[in-house]
């Protein structure tokens, strides 16, 4: 659809390699020529041939290295900036025109299913450092699914369990004393844990979660000390929290953090015997 088994890229003279140099050049010049062919994984006489033609037709030029005689170091000339630039606005072109015909909505579905392409066979990019933030609208909601999928998936709890998570999340009062906290990085969102208020000297840590993709980041950790210090800062005496026994590396944060195990209990969650935990924080 974008053209790239055509003999000419964009409607030019150039083959898709040729104009993936222009752009190189465009974006990291000047640059030595063995840094452009492992670039680019480029055989180098092939590279050869189209710096050649490149350089024939005006569009670089290429001189001695002033660190290493034996390397040549390329750069564009302006007809050939000029010539990448006319490409690059082409380019545009038609990939709103390819566009034009989505609706906003697919759009950016589009883009949304290139970039997890791109995460998925990719390198794996740097992560982005994560900030915690309040809840915004569509954040309950998340957390209710993700919950769901991940304790299905891994435990087998079923949709009467995520009933149970949207009646908890769903009964918060955000605009009396409870509140949430959202791990994000990059506009991605990691994990999650609520803060319920009991009483006047008790409160409770809810449905803390983080996602598989950021586990190990210390992202738990983080969250369960933002509730613990907004516990602190409402004058709470003590905060308590439900967790299950095989739930181990939240277990570990909840102990790690202060939290003591007070009682058990066994239940069943979707036909599976669970072991019910209540842990205590003095404040």
């Amino acid at each position: 659809m974008i053209g790239v088994l055509q003999a000419g890229m964009l409607d030019s003279a150039y083959s898709l390699t040729e104009v993936r140099v222009l752009y190189e050049l465009a974006h990291a010049e000047p640059m030595e020529t063995g840094e452009l062919r492992g670039l680019l994984g480029l055989d180098a006489g092939y590279l050869s041939r189209i710096l050649s033609r490149l350089e024939g037709d005006g569009l670089l030029s290429r001189e001695r290295s002033p660190g290493d005689a034996r390397k040549q170091v390329i750069r564009l000339s302006e007809a050939g900036v000029a010539m990448y630039r006319r490409l690059d606005a082409r380019s545009a072109e038609e990939i709103e025109q390819l566009l034009a015909g989505l609706a906003e909505a697919d759009q950016e579905s589009l883009v949304t299913s290139m970039a997890a392409i791109r995460k998925l066979l990719g390198e794996a990019p740097e992560r982005e450092p994560f900030v915690i933030r309040a809840p915004r609208s569509g954040d309950l909601g998340w957390a209710v699914q993700l919950h769901a999928e991940i304790y299905n998936r891994e435990y087998g709890w079923g949709v009467e369990f995520e009933q149970l998570v949207a009646r908890l999340i769903g009964g918060l009062d955000f605009s009396g004393r409870d509140a949430g906290w959202i791990a994000e990085a990059g506009g991605e969102r990691l994990g999650c844990v609520f803060f319920e208020h009991v009483d006047a000297d008790t409160a409770k840590l809810r449905m803390l979660l983080v996602g598989p993709s950021a586990r190990g980041l210390g992202l738990g950790r983080r969250l369960v000390e933002e509730c613990v210090r907004h516990a602190r800062d409402g004058s709470y005496k003590r905060i308590t929290l439900w967790t299950r026994e095989c739930l181990e590396s939240a277990r570990r944060i909840y102990a790690r953090a202060g939290f003591v195990h007070e009682s058990s209990e066994k239940s069943v969650e979707n036909g599976i015997e669970v072991v019910d935990e209540i842990w205590t924080l003095g404040l």
